[in-house]
């Protein structure tokens, strides 16, 4: 055996491990949090399940699932990117976790890195999940997966920067409130179960700038219609995503 063998070599760990192994805590805690569950599987799942079996809102033309899973897909990335990483963040924040995670080897954004990941590796989950409802219950997807792709990661990253935007400058019950309320509010009014044409017509304008009503209107375009590719929802997403991002690297406070 030659000396040194069992020599300690202090140092931090190469970069990209840190960033995995603090992607694959959040995503564990995330999963074990029962609150957050809810928001990420268990209301999509219920209300695809629901509104797909029951006639309570006309959705036009066609199977109601065909309508309602793009809508349902748009509302699991909000429900992750958005609510459940403000309000994770937000506590973080108050407890003083961030502070100390910014005080370790892995710098400030390979946490919010790793938090990204985390994102999607739970959007994957949601996504299979509900897809393979979808299909049970007789969804017939058209169009272009590219663009489905597309419009889910411009999605995810439009809601991540508001959702990081809303936990680093908000107090943590603060966020709690807020998330939880925009999510009850863009259910409702962003064209995920209730069509944007059942709205007045200045209702309409207005609504459908919103990331959740171009999200879904863009995957509906695509799921539903067998569009290419819906450029003005894919503009409506690039603006919120690069306003949010830009917002949150300014205005977030670590403590």
């Amino acid at each position: 055996m030659s000396a040194g063998t069992y020599t300690p070599r202090p140092g931090a760990a190469p970069l990209p491990r840190m960033i995995a192994a603090q992607a694959a805590l959040e995503t564990r805690m995330l999963l074990r949090n029962g609150e957050q569950l809810l928001l990420t599987v268990v209301i999509p799942t219920l209300l695809l399940v629901l509104f797909s079996a029951v006639d309570i809102v006309d959705t036009g033309a066609g199977e109601p699932v065909d309508f309602l899973t793009p809508g349902i897909l748009a509302l699991a990335v909000m429900s992750t990117a958005f609510t459940g990483q403000a309000i994770a963040t937000g506590f973080e924040r108050r407890y003083g976790v961030l502070k100390r995670l910014g005080a370790s080897p892995l710098p400030r954004w390979g946490l919010m890195a790793a938090k990204t990941l985390s994102v999607l590796v739970t959007e994957v989950l949601q996504i299979v999940l509900l897809t393979v409802i979808a299909f049970a219950l007789g969804w017939s997807p058209e169009g272009s997966p590219f663009a489905v792709l597309l419009l889910l990661v411009l999605g995810t990253v439009a809601f991540s920067g508001l959702g990081l935007l809303m936990a680093g400058t908000l107090k943590a019950e603060a966020t709690l409130a807020a998330a939880n309320l925009v999510f009850l509010l863009l259910l409702v009014g962003g064209g995920v179960v209730v069509p944007l044409d059942k709205f007045p017509d200045a209702a309409q304008s207005v609504l459908g700038l919103l990331p959740i009503a171009a999200l879904s209107d863009g995957l509906r375009d695509v799921l539903q219609h067998g569009a290419a590719m819906p450029w003005g929802d894919v503009a409506i997403l690039t603006v919120w995503a690069v306003l949010g991002l830009g917002a949150a690297a300014k205005f977030f406070r670590w403590e």
